[in-house]
Parts: C-alpha cells; sequence; structure tokens
C-alpha cells in the first residue's frame, strides 16, 4: 500500500510539474457555442469506450477546440495525453515517437523506449486497457495512425475518450468513428470580434477602418485562421496602409493563409487535384475524370462541402486554386492550365499566346469583344470553354475536340466548324447563338447528354440525334424559326427533359415517341402551329409533366389515360380551332353522354386512368356547360385545379370526390352560377370576377381558409 501512495504522490506532482496548455479562454472567440456542442458526442459521465472526431477544414478551429477539450476535461480521467501534430511528427519521425509519447504521459514514465511500433501496440494495449483516459489525437491524416496509436475500443478502460482531429472525415470513417462534429466558420458578429481582437485588442475602429473591417471580415469568411492573420498583419498599421494590404489581397492571397489551407491539397492524387481545380473555376461537370469518387474525397478532406444540394467552396480555397494555377509562370497567362480572368483570357485570345497547356477558359465578358478566331487553333487540350460576347474575326475552323464542356452564349456562328468531333463533349450550351444549324450528317457524340440551344432564334431544324444515344435534357425553347425536330429524337432512350417551348412555327412533332422511355418532362406551350399528338403518346410511360398550353391541338389522343405517372397537366390557354365538320371525336361526345355542340372543339378521353395526377390547368380554355367530364372525381391525388376563364354554368358533384383537393381557382367563370359539394381538405377556392355566381348547393362546404 504504501509503493502505491508513493506512486500517487509521484503522479501528482508530475501533473503538477508538466507544462499543459493555457485553459484560459479568452480570445477564443465562438468556444464556448462549439463546446456545447462537442458535449453532446462527448457524455464524459457515461462508462462506454467512446471514439469521437472532430474535422472540418484547414484553419477552422479544430486545434485550439480540441486543445480547450483537454484542458477542461483531463482532470475528469485517471490520466491523460494530447499528442499534437501527428501528420506531421508522423513524417519527420515516424510513428514510434508518437507511441513513446502516449504511453510516457499515461503511465507517467519517462524515459521509456520503444523498438517497433508492433511492440509499441501490444505495449499500448497492454498498460491502458484497464485504465480511464482521455487521448486527443491533433492533426491525423493516415489511417496507420490510428490503428498503431489509438487502434480499437477494447484497448482502454471503461469510460475513456479518444478524440481525434483531422481535415479527411473518411480517415475517421475507416477507423468506425461513428460519431464526428464538424466545426463550422464563425458568424458574421464573432468573426467582427476575433477580427477587432486581433487588430485593436478588442477595441471597435472608429475611423475609416470601420467599413474596411468589414470588407477583411467577408473576404476571411468565417475562417479563423484567415482573420487571425489579416488581423495580427494590420494591427497597428495606417488606414493607407490598410488599403494597399487590402488591394494587394484582390491580386493574391495571404501567403501564411495559403500554407495553412495547401496541406490537404497537397494529399490529394493528381486527378484530384484536377477535380480540385475544375471546381475552383467553378464548373465541375466539366472534370473528364471518375468526379463521384472525387468529389467524395474532396467532401472528406473539407475541402468542398455541400449546402443546399450544390457545391459549395471557401474562397480563401478558391484564390489557393487560383495562385497554384499561376505559381509556375506567373507572368505567362498562355501556359497556365485554366484562364478566368477578363484581362488574361483578352491577353491571350487577342495575342494568340494561347499553348496546349490550357486545359479551361471560364469568364465573364462584360461587353462585346471582338477576338481573331484562329486564337483556339493553338489550344488542342481544350477542356472546357465558357465565354459570351465574344464574337471573333474571320471564320471558327477550330475548336479543341477535347472539349466536354461548352457554353458559348450568344455563339455568332451558323454552325459548329466542320473538323469539331468531340467525341467527350457531355454538356453543350449555346443559348442566344445564330445557329441555322449544329451540324450536318451524324456525328459520333455518345458522352452528350445536355444540349441547350434556348433562344437561338435562327435554328430551323434540330440535327440528327442518332450518334447522340444518351442525351439526357434537350432545351430549345425560344427557337421561333424551328420548324421541325428531327424524328430520331423520338429514339432517345435516356431523353429526361424536352422543352420546345414558344417554337411558334414548329408544325409537328416525333411520332415515334414510344421508345422515349425516360422522359419526364415534356412541354411544348406556346407552339402556336403544332396540331396533334401523336396517337401513341401514353406510352411514353414515364412522363410526369406535360404542358401543351398555348397550342393549336384539338384532340388529345386516348392513349394519354395509360400515363399513370403524369402529376402536372397544363392545357392554358388551348382553345383548339373550330373544325370543318363535327364529328363524335370530339371534346364533348368523348367526354359527356350529353354532348354541347355550342362548346369548343377539342377532344380528351375521360380521366379516369390518370392516377398520379396532382395538378391540372383547363384554365381560359373556352370550355361551355357540361364540359367538365363526370368522371373528374377519378383524378384521386388531385390537389389543385385551375378552371378559370371558361364559360360553364355548373360543375359536375363529382368534384366532392377529390379528397386531396387544395385549391380550387375558377376566376372571371362570368357564366357560373352555382357550386357543388367541395371536398373537405380545400383551402382555398379562388372565385374572383364570377359574376353570376347565385348559390351554394345546400350541401357545399367551403375549406378552412375558403375564398369566395
Amino acid at each position: 500500500h504504501e509503493s502505491e501512495l508513493i506512486k500517487d504522490i509521484v503522479k501528482e506532482i508530475s501533473k503538477r510539474l508538466n507544462p499543459t496548455f493555457s485553459s484560459d479562454v479568452d480570445g477564443l472567440v465562438g468556444i464556448a457555442s462549439r463546446m456545447e456542442k462537442m458535449n453532446g458526442y462527448l457524455e464524459a459521465g457515461l462508462d462506454d469506450v467512446r471514439f469521437i472526431g472532430i474535422c472540418g477544414m484547414g484553419g477552422i478551429g479544430k486545434t485550439t477546440l480540441a486543445k480547450v477539450l483537454y484542458n477542461t476535461l483531463k482532470d475528469q480521467f485517471e490520466a491523460s495525453s494530447f499528442l499534437a501534430n501527428v501528420r506531421e511528427v508522423s513524417v519527420t519521425r515516424g510513428l514510434v515517437p508518437l507511441q513513446e509519447q502516449l504511453l510516457s504521459e499515461v503511465l507517467m514514465e519517462r524515459n521509456l523506449i520503444i523498438w517497433d511500433v508492433h511492440k509499441g501496440i501490444n505495449l499500448i494495449r497492454r498498460r491502458l486497457c484497464r485504465k480511464r483516459v482521455l487521448v486527443i489525437l491533433d492533426d491525423v491524416d493516415q489511417l496507420e495512425q490510428l490503428q498503431t496509436l489509438v487502434g480499437n475500443h477494447d484497448w482502454f478502460g471503461f469510460g475513456s475518450r479518444i478524440i481525434i482531429t483531422s481535415r479527411d472525415e473518411h480517415v475517421l470513417k475507416s477507423h468506425g468513428v461513428t460519431n464526428t462534429y464538424k466545426v463550422r466558420g464563425l458568424d458574421y458578429v464573432e468573426a467582427l470580434q476575433l477580427f477587432h481582437l486581433k487588430v485593436s485588442k478588442g477595441k471597435q475602429p472608429t475611423d475609416y477602418r470601420v467599413e474596411l473591417s468589414k470588407y477583411v471580415v467577408n473576404y476571411a469568411g468565417g475562417l479563423p485562421l484567415a482573420i487571425e492573420v489579416l488581423g495580427s498583419f494590420l494591427c497597428g498599421r495606417s488606414v493607407e496602409e490598410w488599403k494597399s494590404a487590402l488591394n494587394r489581397l484582390q491580386e493574391a492571397p495571404n501567403e501564411k493563409v495559403l500554407k495553412g489551407l495547401r496541406i490537404s491539397y497537397d494529399g490529394l492524387d493528381r486527378r484530384d487535384k484536377e477535380i480540385f481545380l475544375d471546381i475552383c473555376m467553378k464548373k465541375l461537370d466539366s472534370c473528364g475524370f471518375n468526379s463521384d469518387i472525387g468529389i467524395r474525397e474532396l467532401l472528406d478532406k473539407s475541402l468542398i462541402t455541400i449546402v443546399n444540394n450544390k457545391l459549395w467552396m471557401h474562397d480563401s480555397l478558391q484564390e489557393m486554386g487560383w495562385e497554384i494555377v499561376r505559381e509556375h509562370h506567373s507572368d505567362k497567362p498562355g501556359k497556365w492550365s485554366r484562364l478566368w480572368l477578363y484581362k488574361d483570357v483578352y491577353h491571350v485570345l487577342s495575342t494568340n499566346i494561347g499553348t496546349d497547356v490550357v486545359e479551361a477558359i471560364i469568364v465573364d465578358v462584360p461587353e462585346m469583344t471582338q477576338l481573331e478566331a484562329k486564337s483556339f487553333s493553338t489550344m488542342s487540350n481544350l477542356r472546357l470553354l465558357e465565354i459570351n460576347n465574344v464574337y471573333p474575326t474571320g471564320n471558327l475552323e477550330y475548336l479543341s475536340n477535347n472539349l466536354r464542356y461548352l457554353k458559348w452564349h450568344g455563339y455568332p456562328f451558323n454552325s459548329l466548324p466542320v473538323s469539331f468531333r468531340p467525341e467527350k463533349l457531355f454538356k453543350l450550351n449555346l443559348c442566344s447563338s445564330r445557329v441555322k444549324y449544329l451540324w450536318k450528317g451524324i456525328k459520333p457524340l455518345k458522352e452528350l447528354k445536355s444540349m441547350n440551344l434556348i433562344h437561338s432564334r435562327n435554328l430551323i431544324r434540330t440535327p440528327d440525334f442518332t450518334g447522340v444515344p444518351n442525351l439526357e435534357r434537350l432545351n430549345l425553347e425560344g427557337c421561333t424559326r424551328l420548324l421541325e425536330v428531327h424524328q430520331c429524337v423520338g429514339t432517345l432512350k435516356r431523353l429526361i427533359l424536352l422543352n420546345l417551348k414558344d417554337c411558334r412555327n414548329l408544325v409537328s412533332f416525333p411520332k415515334n415517341v414510344c421508345l422515349m422511355k425516360s422522359l419526364k418532362i415534356l412541354c411544348l406551350c406556346g407552339c402556336l402551329k403544332l396540331e396533334k399528338l401523336p396517337q401513341d403518346f401514353g406510352e411514353v410511360e414515364c412522363l410526369e409533366e406535360l404542358d401543351v398550353g398555348g397550342t393549336a391541338i384539338r384532340q388529345i389522343p386516348p392513349s394519354i389515360v395509360q400515363l399513370v405517372n403524369l402529376k402536372i397537366f397544363s392545357l392554358l390557354g388551348c382553345k383548339g380551332q373550330p373544325p370543318k365538320i363535327l364529328s363524335s371525336d370530339f371534346f364533348l361526345s368523348l367526354l359527356l353522354p350529353n354532348k354541347n355542340s355550342d362548346s369548343m372543339c377539342f377532344s380528351f378521353p375521360r380521366f379516369t386512368g390518370l392516377s398520379s395526377l396532382q395538378t391540372l390547368d383547363l384554365s381560359d380554355c373556352n370550355l361551355l356547360e357540361g364540359a367538365i367530364p363526370f368522371d373528374i372525381g377519378s383524378l384521386f391525388s388531385l390537389e389543385a385545379i385551375d378552371l378559370s376563364g371558361n364559360n360553364f354554368v355548373s360543375l359536375p358533384s363529382s368534384i366532392n370526390q377529390l379528397l386531396k383537393l387544395k385549391i380550387f381557382c375558377l376566376e372571371r367563370c362570368r357564366n357560373l352560377k352555382s357550386l357543388p359539394e367541395l371536398p373537405p381538405e380545400i383551402v382555398f377556392v379562388g372565385a374572383e370576377d364570377c359574376t353570376s355566381f347565385e348559390t351554394i348547393s345546400p350541401s357545399a362546404k367551403l375549406g378552412r381558409s375558403g375564398d369566395k
């Protein structure tokens, strides 16, 4: 017992003599809220062994949080150890010194020697398995570091807590760490407070520096590293020096900030580095690599995040990417792999100094600019091209066949170059172009998935799509001179969206639509001369949205009832045209047992079968009394219906069977005199300007928020 007492005394004395991190949290802005969140992961009072990760981009405050946790919690454990700079130490000295430090700090034994990693693993597992310990590993970047230092849960005694900071979430997941706190940047108030603390010892500036302070905080984007570095640098300097320093930031980021951020980038493989630099250009999709795994790697290393289902990158990381592009040829943009500033793009294209090193040009040209068309001929490895307001002089005879993404707003030529055969192209956007035809014959573009030619008002006909079997999106909205869509568009089995809105001269629609097995969205709104749809239209089985409003269509094919997935259907303003001879094929004879020959000449089969329909727009269709089909109550999924601007007097009683109906629009139905019983879920009934309205059926019930 005496020997045990002596050991306890020695340990207590060692604890007091050993230097520890200051527990003073003054100046640690925002730490309290982050500590509170970490407490939810730690639950230090429980007896389980728990591994907790702290993850985030470089400079976000992971190490600072870990140090505060260590100082706050260490006295609650039997022993503790803080292993700082694990990444750096393991590279420069290996893992054995870290094992020795861990055991020395926990066991309070100095001069402890470990001969190799495997012996260190056995020693850690054997000596710590009965101790309740707090161990913090700071800046881990390899799975091997975790395997050799903290191994499994059974290496430690009940109630132990192992905290690991890393920029790489994948490393944590690979070791089975399921509880990970992702550190976010400071909010604006916190960032401003930290900046004032660094630049003026917490005092708020009173002169022009107030506005400059706001600029710095916005520039730093909540990154503590950037705020501290810039605040310390500007401390004690004049207003003019502040302005000069901030102007320099616009040209090149601070080197200390870059150094802190670049560690994660340097740990990527070559392909993932290319993906990262592409994202810095704001054009992920154009990367020709396996982006799925690459994006996962960048997410894991906290180089990008996802906000509202969109990729987001911190401004400081983006600036780092730009600096990486420039670092080897700072004054020779023609030798950069990527160009993004107007002055550099203009210089390269106007002087024809582009080289095969250039892979990407993405720039917003502020005003119409004329350049030599031949300037593109020297950039044979160009993968990404996004420009606007560029009108080359001469004929465009060459574009790189390595292009994977081409966006040229206002493309000024009649067609693409004859020699242009970009087999890897997967996104083509020539909106508001002067194109009359894209290409003649068949071009093998098996990778092309998206084609956008909206408002290309000179386009007369689409190309042959035979060589584009994987096209998913075709947008031809506003191509007002378009006469026809090539028949082979009906064979595009992967096409999801086809937009022909406001193609006012389009007179026909491809007949073989039955092969469009993936089509979900079809917009024909505003195709004024389009008179009919194919008879087998109902075989487009995946269709979810159909808009034929404002067309000359007079007859909807009976097969439409086969569209069991149709959710949105609009016939807005679709009045049809008077027929020369009335027949039983027209609207009333199909919908009603008592047809009214004065109704509009528009054919439509019964509603039964459209079981998924949620929104139906029949407004301004000149529907007369009896024109609404009696089986409208079979639309069991219907939530909103618009019958505004029609001329019927009453409505079918089966409307009360629409149990999911919430919105019912009847504005400008000036002949409408009565309403039947309404469904119980109605929340809005719009009946403005229904001038003949007299009564509601005795059993009719307006919804909770019904308007009449």
